[in-house]
Parts: C-alpha cells; structure tokens; sequence
C-alpha cells in the first residue's frame, strides 16, 4: 500500500518543480519593473560635443601648408553655408532723407533676388571731399532700432548707451559711410513671430526652418542681403569700393564671421560678442537657432572660421563677463590666430578688446583698427 503513495507523492513533486521552471522560464522574457533606466541628453550631449574631433583643424607649419588647408576649408565653409539665392539686376529704392549735425540718414532698399528687398539705413557723412570707406553694419537680437539710436521707449534707448550698440552712427560720426541693414526677419521684414519673444518683431524660426528646407541657411541668406548691399556700395561716388568693412554684434556678430567668407571684397571684420568656441557657447546653452550652422562642429571651430580669410584685418570684441560666448575660449582662438599670422607675415592685422563689459559692443580700438588699415 506504501507504492502506490510513494509514486503519487513523487508525481506530485514533479509537477510542481515543472511548474515552477516553466514560470520561471516565461518570467525571463518580461521586463523587470524595478529597473526603470531614466536618461537626460544634457549629458549626452555634453559628452559628444567633448568627444567631438573636427577633421579640419587648422595646424599648418608652412604658408604653403597653410595655403593648401585655407582653399579647403574655405571650401566647406561655403558649402555650409548653402544654395544661395538667383541673382537679379540692381535695383535702389530711395525712400526717405534725414539730415543730422554730422550726417544724412538715407532710408532704402536694395533688391537682393526676385521677392526680396534688403531695407538700408545708409549713413553719409557731411562735406565729404574724397572717396571714403564703408562699413556694412549688422545688427543682433534686439532688432535694427536701438543699433541707429532709435529706440522706441526709455529702456531701449538706455540699452544702446549702456551696450554702445550704435556703432553704424558712432562711424559715421567719424567719417565712416556706414550701411546699417535691417537683418532678414526682423523689424518691417518679420514673417511669423518667434515664440516666446515679445520686445521685437522677429521671425528667426521661420527663417531658419524654410531656409535648410530648401538647402540654404539662415546665415548663408542674410550674407547674401549683405553682399548685394555691398554691390550698391560699390556704385555710390563717395564710397572707395576698395576700403568696404563689416562690423556685427551678437548675432550680427556671427554674419560678420561668415560674411568675408563668401565676398572677397570685404577687406575687413570687426566681429563683436560672437567669437568663442563653438563647444562652449552655441552648442553648451540656449541661443537663437539661427546661429546655428549645420555640421560646421565636425571641421573646425571659430577660430578656423576666421583663419579661413587671413590675413585680412580682424578685430575681435569680447566683454569678459559675456554669459554665452565664454571669454576662456575666445582668448585661447585669439592666441591661436596670432599664431596664424604671424606665420603669414602679418601679425599686426589681428588684434583683440577683451573689454571689462558684458555681452556688447566697445569702440575702446575701434577708430584706431579702420585708421590701421583703412588709412585714415
């Protein structure tokens, strides 16, 4: 009578012992509740801008070297900066004239393609007695008005002074034909408002989404409003078409970087609150998305950018307490750009304001960069 029991007591056993492999078994494919992986992509991305090695840093040791990288990383640089648009005939629309104590102040438009009409604030000085040399003024994020000293309430024109955003009026005062755009989706040409913004009419979104859509760039298509009123420069008597400039602050900064990259008849910068690391300022925090230049990050950095038109005459303008274009970084390119020219011969066309100020324009070597190398 003890088998029969003993082999029911052992079918027993095995049943559960098969059970419990076999849930065991099914339990292994399931996700395990108590491992909830929780990611953020600030650090991965801090991790890939750290790892990130561009193939186009420049370390030439000969002009020679120096010469080969420079045709092709100008090269890709333009290729960066996208299709341009068709070019269209000439064409100046004078709108209206205001005479001030040391200049006239033209206000006009420059056709730049087919729909398209660059406004100007073009600034002459009075009693001009030869050709003189002109500076292309671009403007930043707050919109052309406080940067012609037209600031439409008490805080606006307060920031001009304080920042000496005014430099197209500050040059004129001294001599300088000045020609201060209104940059491509901002003030009167501003489309679709950008979220979140409410001090100025500005569409840098819209901008920068219909521009790489179409292969362009928001950079690349606000140089060429720059290049086509620079072709209006060059048909004026009192302009010398050989002594043109660019000056910009922040993000007219950034175009004051590219733009001599794509006309050669810029002869100089002078590039304020832009010039850093890629690294550290642009990619590390929140800027305008139109400052952004797609894959530029893999080739070089600014300091390539710039290297890429030397030895023309640059002028770089850094507040030390600028929160989004860290001076640590734009000192280190600055020294690296000494190293550049020096190599080519002229050490004297690259000079730095690293000014005790914050994120803004200085005249503190301004006057006497263009008297340097504009001859006056």
């Amino acid at each position: 009578m003890y088998i029969p029991l003993l082999k029911a007591c052992l079918v027993s056993v095995l049943s559960v012992l098969t059970l419990g492999t076999l849930t065991n078994a099914a339990s292994a494919d399931e996700p395990v509740a108590e491992t909830i992986v929780q990611q953020k992509i600030n650090k991965n991305f801090e991790q890939l801008g750290k790892s990130n090695q561009p193939s186009m840093l420049w370390d030439a040791t000969t002009v020679a070297e120096h010469e080969v990288w420079q045709a092709k990383f100008h090269d890709k640089m333009t290729q960066l900066l996208g299709r341009m648009p068709q070019r269209v005939p000439l064409e100046v629309k004078w709108e209206s004239e205001e005479k001030f104590e040391k200049f006239t102040r033209h206000k006009l438009y420059v056709r730049s393609e087919e729909s398209y009409w660059v406004p100007v604030y073009y600034f002459v000085p009075h009693d001009i007695a030869e050709k003189r040399p002109a500076i292309v003024c671009l403007h930043g994020h707050s919109g052309i008005y406080p940067y012609i000293r037209e600031g439409q309430d008490d805080k606006e024109r307060k920031k001009t002074e304080e920042l000496s955003l005014d430099y197209a009026v500050y040059l004129a005062e001294h001599g300088y034909v000045t020609a201060a755009i209104v940059v491509r989706g901002w003030n009167e040409t501003h489309g679709d408002q950008d979220p979140g913004v409410k001090h100025v009419q500005r569409s840098c979104r819209q901008v920068t989404m219909n521009t790489l859509l179409m292969g362009m760039t928001p950079q690349g298509l606000r140089c060429w409003d720059a290049m086509r009123v620079i072709d209006f420069l060059q048909t004026r008597d009192e302009v010398d078409g050989e002594r043109i400039g660019v000056a910009g602050l922040s993000g007219g900064g950034t175009l004051a970087t590219y733009l001599p990259i794509l006309d050669e008849r810029v002869k100089l910068a002078m590039i304020a609150g832009a010039f850093s690391s890629y690294r550290t300022s642009i990619y590390a925090m929140p800027h305008c998305i139109c400052n952004c230049l797609p894959g530029v990050m893999q080739y070089g950095d600014m300091t390539e950018v710039v290297a890429s038109y030397a030895p023309r005459p640059v002028l770089l303008i850094n507040g030390i307490h600028d929160p989004i274009f860290p001076v640590a970084e734009a000192r280190e390119g600055f020294a690296k750009l000494q190293r550049i020219y020096k190599l080519l011969g002229h050490g004297d066309r690259i000079d730095a304001d690293f000014f005790d100020g914050p994120h803004a324009w200085s005249n503190n070597k301004t006057l006497e960069f263009l008297a340097a190398h504009f001859g006056e």
